[in-house]
């Protein structure tokens, strides 16, 4: 297996992620626990604060740790197919989390008589909810199970790719807009401006959250960090399908498409073509 290109780089980079993450799920709990009224599920404000905690745990640390899995080079000698189960599978758990979040504050709304979807927060959120929801079940249908075409998903993949990203930036500015919205309407004396404890400390959570999305989309866009191709990926079955955990148009990192198979099966064809050109002269 070929080592990584920079992997102290990428190690730093990838502990710093994950200790960022943490700390902003952690700060999200004792923001909601210190300072708000605990948790619940009771109509109240304590039902509202699973919103923050369960956003910040799935839709931003959880999301990005699927994003960046393809990424580890001591997955690197793992199956693709292993590789692309997990990915869905923490997306999977990220959108569960987020439902349960929407469900929390349109409950606490609703028993408080507050109008729901006013904010640009709300706006924003809804869509990141039901665009993360077609990307979930596009790269179930399409890329995990075997039926679609090497073709059909190397046109996808970077429709898949892009909609990825954009959807993992449109959640972290909505989770920044979120904090600040709480934070003006809840903060009364002292007000927001006034820069209380509270303020303070949720205003670094906010911190912590926007550096934790730097560094996931610095990890996934850097070229050197990208998972190798599969060096049996172009085998094909008999009947035109691939093997059984093997995308040969697809590469296992997060987004990039594996030309070199696709470029390797034309030459291929082109061989056979001359060959049989060849033959058929020598038989005139």
């Amino acid at each position: 297996m070929k080592a990584m290109e920079g992997y102290r780089g990428f190690l730093g980079l990838l502990v710093s992620a994950l200790l960022l993450g943490f700390l902003a799920v952690l700060f999200t709990l004792i923001w909601v626990l210190h300072y708000r009224d605990g948790l619940g599920w009771d109509g109240g404000s304590p039902e509202f604060n699973w919103h923050p905690v369960l956003t910040v745990t799935g839709f931003v640390f959880i999301q990005g740790l699927a994003i960046i899995v393809y990424r580890l080079p001591w997955t690197w000698k793992c199956s693709k197919l292993l590789m692309k189960s997990i990915h869905a599978g923490l997306n999977a758990v990220a959108l569960i989390l987020a439902i349960i979040a929407l469900v929390s504050v349109f409950d606490f709304h609703n028993a408080k008589s507050i109008p729901n979807m006013y904010s640009l927060h709300s706006w924003i959120g809804l869509t990141a909810v039901i665009l993360y929801t077609a990307q979930l079940l596009l790269g179930f249908f399409i890329f995990l199970l075997p039926f679609a075409s090497p073709a059909l998903r190397a046109i996808l993949m970077p429709i898949h790719v892009y909609s990825g990203l954009l959807i993992f930036g449109i959640v972290i500015a909505t989770a920044l807009m979120g904090v600040t919205e709480k934070l003006i309407f809840s903060l009364k004396n002292p007000e927001y401006s006034k820069l209380p404890p509270e303020a303070i400390f949720t205003n670094i959570l906010g911190v912590l959250i926007l550096v934790f999305g730097a560094i996931i989309f610095w990890i996934v866009t850097r070229p050197q960090w990208q998972r190798p191709k599969e060096p049996n990926a172009k085998l094909l079955q008999p009947n035109g399908s691939t093997p059984e955990g093997v995308d040969y148009s697809v590469t296992g990192d997060f987004g990039n498409l594996d030309k070199s198979d696709v470029d390797s099966e034309a030459a291929t064809r082109k061989r056979n073509f001359k060959l049989d050109e060849a033959g058929q002269r020598s038989t005139m």
